[in-house]
């Protein structure tokens, strides 16, 4: 498994778990799914959550840029797209 493969799958255990999520299984959340208005329909407190809990596990920091934010906020493969750039940084 690759490590963005990993990275994925981490994300949606993550959502889950932040969220007590109980209709829906980390191996059920698609990577590419929009996570606001699609299969999970997450708001902003959501995404406030998980935020926090990104920022905990993996020390990373969103800005105070909202259009930024929401296309960080897009998809499993975009939070983690956020993850690998701000490690690189």
């Amino acid at each position: 498994m690759s490590d963005l493969t990993s990275l994925f799958v981490e994300l949606k255990t993550l959502i889950v778990e932040t969220l007590v999520l109980e209709d829906i299984t980390a191996s059920e959340i698609e990577t590419d799914a929009l996570l606001f208005g699609d299969e999970l329909d997450l708001d902003s407190i959501d995404a406030l959550e998980i935020a926090m809990a990104m920022e905990e596990q993996y020390k990373v920091t969103l800005g105070d840029d909202p259009d930024l934010n929401q296309g960080i906020f897009l998809s499993v493969r975009t939070l983690a797209e956020f993850i690998v750039a701000s490690r690189e940084e």
